[in-house]
């Protein structure tokens, strides 16, 4: 990465015995070492998502070079790339997943879980350990479950295949348990392993506000991949002739993936304020409530509001956002526009209609325009 290091150490030349100069020379550098931690802290395994390598063919075991080149990734998460490389695909595909999720769930919310850049993909608004936060990480983890999961039950991964979970107890005695099921047990193993190696490759001294944001990403990573655990359920397809469903095979399945996206956003909304007590461990703010479950989502910071670009919060602001002149909600233009008024405007729509059913077996629509209002916030 070029950051223009030649410039700066031109512009920090000073004549012999300069004291002002010298100080200004320190201060430079400083800043420089701060803005390079910034850039290294700032990429995340969620750059997977943006540039993923959809060619399993071209993880050559031992490649190490390749691992090492991926954007994004902690010294933990290459080297588990190295010895996984079929799996960096399904990563990819497990971010892309939650990044989805986390956009369909705030598409109405000032926060709307947009993407800025290929590396951070984020931006500096994952640097506060707010709600938003605690939801971007563990709709993530949850997708890498759900990926890594899913492609062992298609035969996609070298180390894992099928499910082998035992067979419910309340299964009955006449139906068979077996099928090829979701792996869910080795993607929930593997997620933990890869996506927190980050944080636990970290230390901080206790009681610092940098072990607290490790504690809460650690505690939403697996409230996430819980998420995913708890909603699986046995899944069954009936034999006999003329399907009399005389006998039952079933095998574990995972939930549709916008399930765990529900359960999430709820967790979102009933999240748990926490801080660090003397010990150094993470307590609720508010005693009063009953304690987070590692079900739950935490947080140790408050929400910017969202309203306006700000480059410090890394928020985008609601400037241009479509709203609902209608809605008392957060989708409504009083709320989304942060009361600074909204514009309307003419739009087309294309939409199909005119559809009728042919024999046998399709639909056929037309496609008709029509004008409809739209609203945008100031």
């Amino acid at each position: 990465m070029n950051l223009g290091w030649g410039r700066v150490s031109r512009a920090l030349s000073w004549p012999s015995g300069s004291v002002l100069d010298s100080r200004r020379c320190v201060f430079a550098l400083t800043l420089l070492t701060l803005l390079m931690q910034v850039v290294v802290e700032a990429n995340s395994w969620w750059s997977l998502a943006m540039n993923p390598l959809l060619i399993p063919e071209a993880y050559i075991i031992g490649a190490q070079p390749l691992c090492s080149q991926l954007v994004g990734l902690s010294q933990g998460q290459k080297k588990l790339c190295q010895l996984y490389q079929d799996h960096m695909q399904y990563i990819g595909e497990g971010a892309k997943t939650g990044i989805r999720e986390c956009q369909y769930q705030f598409r109405h919310r000032r926060w709307n879980c947009s993407t800025v850049d290929n590396s951070s993909v984020f931006g500096r608004v994952m640097q506060i350990g707010s709600r938003e936060t605690a939801f971007t990480y563990a709709i993530s983890a949850a997708g890498v479950v759900n990926a890594v999961s899913r492609a062992c039950r298609e035969g996609e991964l070298s180390s894992c295949g099928c499910s082998r979970a035992a067979r419910p107890k309340d299964l009955p005695r006449d139906w068979l348990w077996g099928g090829c099921g979701d792996n869910l047990n080795y993607g929930y193993r593997f997620s933990k392993e890869f996506v927190d190696a980050r944080e636990r490759e970290k230390s901080y001294p206790k009681g610092t506000a940098e072990s607290a944001r490790l504690l809460m990403n650690l505690h939403n990573n697996e409230a996430g991949r819980r998420t995913v655990s708890d909603l699986a359920h046995v899944s069954c397809k009936c034999h006999g002739v003329s399907g009399s469903c005389s006998l039952k095979t079933c095998w574990l399945q995972l939930a549709d993936f916008r399930k765990v996206g529900d359960a999430l956003k709820e967790k979102y909304d009933s999240a748990a304020s926490m801080k660090l007590n003397s010990r150094g461990k993470m307590v609720q703010m508010h005693s009063k409530f009953n304690p987070p479950t590692s079900y739950d989502l935490v947080y140790i910071d408050g929400s910017p509001d969202y309203c306006l670009p700000n480059q410090t919060t890394g928020s985008l602001g609601t400037v241009g956002r479509l709203c609902n002149k209608t809605s008392e909600g957060m989708d409504g233009c009083e709320l989304m526009c942060c009361g600074r008024g909204y514009d309307q405007y003419k739009a087309q729509v294309v939409e199909r209609c005119h559809c009728k059913f042919h024999w046998c077996c399709y639909v056929k629509c037309k496609r008709c325009t029509k004008t409809v209002d739209q609203f945008v916030c100031k």
